[in-house]
């Protein structure tokens, strides 16, 4: 079976609490982009394996997220082996969910493939066990997501005839950076409130809070920013804790 992971952005990105676990609460919108995906083939093997290509990925086989989510299902399922090729498109550490996105299609897939009858609901609680955002590539619908990116409440958006364009500088952004100098607080205005309003109206009230702090230690990124809005964007912001930008464009640039 051959599947097409895509990536997702953040459309607008509070930090409103720290939790007691030392994660942070969040709420945000994602957005899948289904106009920027990875390669994901899972066929049956006589022994298992794991092939990638593309962007190259420092980690070994084991650890990346494609293995993990097949060991989940293996430890509740009577799974033979597979083998498994993924073909990296999406940046790596970007903001942009490419791991997540890829973990997530690789539980729909072997779900489907093998016929387990596991539901969404459940399929997110594997998810959930992968990462923050991985719940999200299950639906793969627009989505308020809140705790650690984990609870999903599906939201309307209509950017329909808008363009997205996605600009990734060679600049890896941490964790601990990104939550550098951030203060938690609770928006006075949802996002899920700001996002009814026409795009036009997003530009001074829909915010990534990580901005703040990443634009100061990568000038760069907030130049990319800058120039999204001198090329005609409708909207901009980082996605998730960066480094990628977005822009929302009427005319494809």
């Amino acid at each position: 079976m051959i599947s097409f992971p895509c990536a997702k952005i953040n459309l607008g990105l509070n930090v409103v609490s720290k939790r007691d676990d030392g994660y942070h609460n969040i709420e945000t919108v994602f957005f899948p982009v289904t106009e920027l995906t990875d390669i994901l083939e899972i066929v049956e093997s006589d022994r298992f394996l794991f092939t990638q290509t593309g962007i190259h990925v420092d980690a070994a086989t084991e650890d990346n997220l494609c293995v993990k989510a097949f060991r989940i299902l293996e430890k509740d399922y009577s799974l033979p082996p597979v083998s498994i090729y993924l073909h990296k498109v999406i940046p790596l550490g970007a903001g942009l969910g490419g791991g997540s996105s890829d973990a997530a299609f690789t539980l729909t897939s072997l779900n489907k493939i093998f016929g387990l009858g596991i539901s969404h609901e459940r399929l997110k609680s594997y998810a959930a066990m992968l990462g923050s955002d991985c719940a999200f590539f299950i639906d793969n619908i627009p989505s308020k997501a809140s705790g650690r990116g984990e609870l999903l409440e599906p939201v309307e958006i209509d950017i329909s005839g808008l363009y997205i364009k996605i600009v990734t500088p060679d600049i890896h952004v941490s964790t601990k950076e990104a939550y550098a100098n951030i203060t938690p607080h609770i928006p006075d205005i949802s996002i899920t409130e700001i996002i009814k309003l026409p795009v036009e109206q997003w530009k001074n009230k829909l915010h990534n809070d990580f901005e703040k702090s990443i634009f100061m230690l990568h000038p760069t990124i907030a130049g990319i920013k800058e120039k999204m809005y001198e090329q005609g964007a409708v909207y901009s912001s980082m996605s998730g804790s960066g480094a990628s930008v977005f822009g929302l464009f009427k005319i494809k640039i």
